[in-house]
C-alpha cells in the first residue's frame, strides 16, 4: 500500500478522502475537533507539495437526503482556522458546479466538498457515483481509517477509477501501528478488553489472542467469564447466551498456554447513579441484589503490575462504567498505567478514547486510534474493504 509520501502531487488535483464525522453541539458548533486535528497532517503535506487539495468526507447519517444540520461548512471554517488559510467550500459533492469551483483552484488552494451521504449512492457504493467522484481528480487519497471497514463509493468504489492511490498519513500509521502491536510485536504482548458485552468483542479477543501473550478482561463483560465459572453476578451486566462461548474461550487460552487474566475483585452497587453507594468484594462474593460496575483495587494493582511489565500493550475499551465518578477509578487508573509504561502503546474505541481525553492523556500513549468499529474489525482479523482497495 503506498502512502501519500509516495506521489508526486505538484500541481494536481488531489481529492483527500478524510474523516470529517464530528459531534456537534446543540447550537451547531463542534464538540470535539479530534478527528479534524487528525486529519490536517495530511492536507498540509498536499499543501506543501503544490497540490490542488480537493476535501471530501461526511457526517452522521442523513440517509441520502440533504440535511442542513450534517452539512461540512462548519467544518470547512474549522479547518481553515487549523490551517491559516483561507479554505473554499462547495454545496455539493458532484456535478458541473463542483467542476467549476476545482477548475479555479490554483497550487496549494483548498476546497472542501459537502457531505458524501447526502447521496444514497454513497453507501450504495454505486459504480456511476464512484466514477463521477473519481472525475473529480488526479489522485486519490484515502485518510479515512474510521470508514476503512465499508465498502461505499468514496472508500472504495473510487479506487477502481483512479489511476493514482494512496493512504494518507493518518491512514498509514493506523496500519503501522497494528502491525506493529499486533502481527510483529515486541514481547511480552498484552492485550487488554473492556466494555460491555462479551458479544461485540469475543471475535476479537480469540483473534489478539493468538499472538499476545496475556489478554485481561475487564468492564462488565468480565461478568460472563464469571458465570461461565459457575458464580454469582447478581444484576449485573452478563450475557447468558455467551457463557458456554466464554468457556469454550477460556478452555482454548490455558490448552495454548496463553493467559486469560480477569479481575479478581470489583466495585459493586444496587444502581448505577451518581452518588450511588459503593462496597468493594472479590469474584465470587457478589451479592444477588448487587451489580459490579467497576474492577476493584486488587484487580487494578494486577492490571497495573500486567501493563508496566508489558513491552506492546493494546487497549480496547473502559474497565467499568466511568461516566459515573463513582465507578471511574478502574478504568482511569489503567490510564494512568498506560501513561507509566515504558512499552509501545496503541489505544482504540470510542469509550478508550473519551477516558484518555478526560485525564488529558491523549498526547502520552503511542498511538490512539481514530476509530472504533474499524480498529476493532482489525483486531478480529478481517481485511478492511478500503484498505484492500489501496493495495
Amino acid at each position: 500500500m503506498k502512502s501519500i509520501e509516495d506521489l508526486s502531487l505538484a500541481g494536481k488535483k488531489v481529492l483527500i478522502r478524510c474523516d470529517l464525522d464530528v459531534p456537534m453541539n446543540e447550537a451547531g458548533e463542534i464538540a470535539d475537533d479530534h478527528r479534524i486535528v487528525s486529519a490536517i497532517e495530511t492536507i498540509k503535506y498536499a499543501i506543501e507539495k503544490e497540490a490542488k487539495v480537493i476535501i471530501l468526507g461526511h457526517m452522521g447519517r442523513p440517509k441520502g437526503k440533504v440535511t442542513p444540520s450534517l452539512s461540512l461548512k462548519p467544518i470547512s471554517e474549522r479547518i481553515s482556522q487549523l490551517l491559516h488559510k483561507p479554505v473554499a467550500f462547495v454545496n455539493d459533492c458532484i456535478g458541473d458546479t463542483v467542476k467549476t469551483e476545482i477548475s479555479k483552484l490554483k497550487s496549494s488552494d483548498v476546497l472542501v466538498l459537502e457531505n458524501v451521504r447526502f447521496y444514497n449512492e454513497e453507501e450504495n457504493n454505486d459504480p456511476k457515483f464512484s466514477e463521477s467522484l473519481a472525475s473529480l481528480c488526479d489522485v486519490y487519497i484515502n485518510n479515512a481509517f474510521a470508514t476503512a471497514h465499508r465498502a461505499h463509493a468514496s472508500t472504495e468504489g473510487i479506487t477502481k477509477f483512479v489511476k493514482e492511490k494512496a493512504a494518507g498519513l493518518t491512514l498509514r500509521d493506523e496500519v503501522e501501528y497494528f502491525n506493529r502491536s499486533c502481527k510483529s510485536p515486541k514481547r511480552p504482548f498484552l492485550a487488554v478488553f473492556g466494555g460491555a458485552k462479551v458479544s461485540t468483542k469475543i471475535k476479537a479477543i480469540k483473534n489478539v489472542g493468538k499472538v499476545a501473550d496475556s489478554v485481561i478482561v475487564g468492564g462488565a463483560m468480565a461478568n460472563t467469564f464469571f458465570a461461565a465459572m459457575g458464580m454469582e453476578v447478581g444484576k449485573s451486566l452478563c450475557e447468558p447466551d455467551l457463557i458456554s462461548v466464554a468457556v469454550e474461550t477460556a478452555t482454548w487460552f490455558k490448552e495454548n498456554d496463553k493467559e486469560l487474566v480477569l479481575p479478581v475483585d470489583v466495585v459493586i452497587s444496587d444502581k448505577l447513579a451518581a452518588g450511588a453507594t459503593t462496597s468493594i468484594c472479590n469474584i465470587d462474593s457478589i451479592p444477588k441484589d448487587m451489580m459490579a460496575l467497576d474492577i476493584g483495587p486488587k484487580s487494578i494493582a494486577l492490571f497495573s503490575e500486567r501493563i508496566l511489565k508489558a513491552s506492546t500493550i493494546v487497549w480496547n475499551g473502559p474497565m467499568g462504567a466511568f461516566e459515573t465518578p463513582e465507578f471511574s477509578k478502574g478504568t482511569y487508573d489503567i490510564v494512568d498505567a498506560m501513561c507509566e509504561t515504558k512499552g509501545l502503546t496503541v489505544v482504540g474505541g470510542g469509550d478508550t478514547d473519551l477516558a484518555l481525553s478526560h485525564k488529558n492523556a491523549f498526547d502520552k500513549m503511542d498511538f490512539v486510534s481514530t476509530a472504533g468499529g474499524a480498529f476493532l474489525e482489525m483486531l478480529e482479523g478481517k481485511e478492511l474493504p478500503a484498505i484492500k482497495a489501496l493495495s
